[in-house]
């Protein structure tokens, strides 16, 4: 697929160097396996990593200051965002917008495998329950 949304010679780069940083370690145990925010990378984003292999199980109710994207990577999940309920599978992606109460739970069969996308340079979070 051949793209020019825009010219590259309208944006003058910013003088940041690019940057690295390990978001998950394979041999930790437990849903969360690491997260990166945005202040290590010099972004405005911050990434997590999540992943399950027990249906009916994830992250508690909580809220965020910001809008939050959800990849899913591998499985089945369903997302309460508000009032709202989606169901989602790999490949597709949710919205959780800035101050709405979320969460989510592995519909199983297998494993559910996220990659949780907070538009903020850090991770703040209120858990609910």
């Amino acid at each position: 697929m051949s793209r020019r949304d825009f010219d590259p010679a309208t944006v003058t780069p910013d003088g940041r160097p690019p940057a690295k940083a390990k978001l998950f370690d394979g041999t930790i145990d437990g849903p969360y396996r690491g997260s990166v925010n945005g202040e290590a990378l010099g972004t405005q984003i911050t990434v997590l990593t999540y992943g399950n292999d027990e249906p009916g199980t994830g992250p508690g109710l909580h809220v965020h200051p910001y809008d939050e994207v959800f990849v899913v990577q591998q499985g089945r999940a369903r997302f309460f965002v508000g009032s709202e309920v989606i169901d989602a599978e790999a490949g597709e992606s949710v919205m959780g917008p800035a101050g709405v109460p979320h969460r989510f739970v592995n519909l199983g069969p297998g494993r559910l495998q996220t990659l949780d996308i907070h538009l903020s340079p850090r991770w703040i979070q209120t858990n609910l329950d």
